[in-house]
């Protein structure tokens, strides 16, 4: 048993190497911040059990079937109704199914509270982007497209890249409200622990925090139509200082974009 735990935990370890979804990956990404962390070992242990009751039962089907088999077996027994295995068989899944319920009710409780917040945003799907906008700087807003394949530049994923980056300072709680102004679409960043549909005219809600600087990337979960594979999803998680730079530049750079957008218009 041992074994199985130990190869068991190198295959789901295997995607924390890096920063992002590899090649053939075979778990999640690497966990960005408690959350995700929590949601990452509830799910080795859901599977460690999963695969220990898989391999028990395998066994007791196969010890079954060469134990009682007709040729060792001429005269079966007439026993019925063993009350002490009735017992446990019903006992023991029971027992296991609360083992897993505690954690995951507490995972969901984790995920549906709120805590305080030091900041909000504002995520807008459309048909096929994303719109971010900054309630409490300034109203800042812009809009993220995806960058086509020939525009990449060495070292950027394909399908995973865009021009504008949603900026969020490290070690900060997160307030994210979530709409759509089209269709149904869902804001999904796996390493974040975070997946909320945005719905048109409904504003829903979740919450985030950041551990660490990097750049990390999700996509739209929703078939939302023809371009549903084209809506990528990239934060850039920056330290409070940087992000407070990032804000002032950010904040002249959308507005001649808009300016010069408006007079073309």
């Amino acid at each position: 048993m041992k074994i199985i735990f130990f190869l068991i935990s190198i295959f789901t370890s295997i995607p924390a190497l890096s920063n992002g979804a590899t090649d053939w990956q075979l778990g999640f990404q690497k966990p960005a911040n408690d959350h995700m962390q929590n949601i990452f070992d509830l799910h080795n242990f859901v599977l460690i059990m999963m695969t220990a009751i898989t391999i028990f039962v395998l066994i007791l089907l196969i010890y079954v079937a060469i134990r009682f088999r007709k040729s060792a077996n001429p005269k079966p027994s007439k026993r019925t109704h063993n009350a002490f295995l009735e017992t446990l068989w019903t006992g023991i899944p029971v027992i296991i199914l609360i083992v897993m319920a505690v954690p995951s009710f507490k995972l969901l409780y984790e995920q549906d509270i709120i805590p305080e917040t030091d900041m909000t945003i504002k995520v807008i799907g459309h048909q096929w982007y994303w719109e971010y906008q900054y309630p409490e700087h300034d109203n800042l807003s812009f809009e993220s497209y995806i960058v086509p394949d020939n525009e990449l530049k060495d070292g950027e994923p394909r399908l995973l890249t865009v021009d504008n980056r949603l900026v969020l300072p490290v070690n900060k709680n997160i307030h994210v409200l979530i709409t759509a102004g089209d269709v149904l679409h869902s804001f999904a960043m796996p390493s974040l622990g975070v997946k909320r549909d945005a719905v048109p005219g409904r504003l829903n809600e979740t919450w985030m925090r950041i551990d660490r600087p990097g750049i990390y990337r999700g996509q739209c979960s929703e078939i939302c139509g023809t371009g549903h594979g084209y809506m990528p999803v990239v934060i850039e998680a920056l330290s409070e200082n940087d992000f407070a730079a990032w804000v002032n530049k950010a904040k002249n750079e959308f507005a001649e974009l808009n300016s010069r957008t408006i007079a073309s218009k």
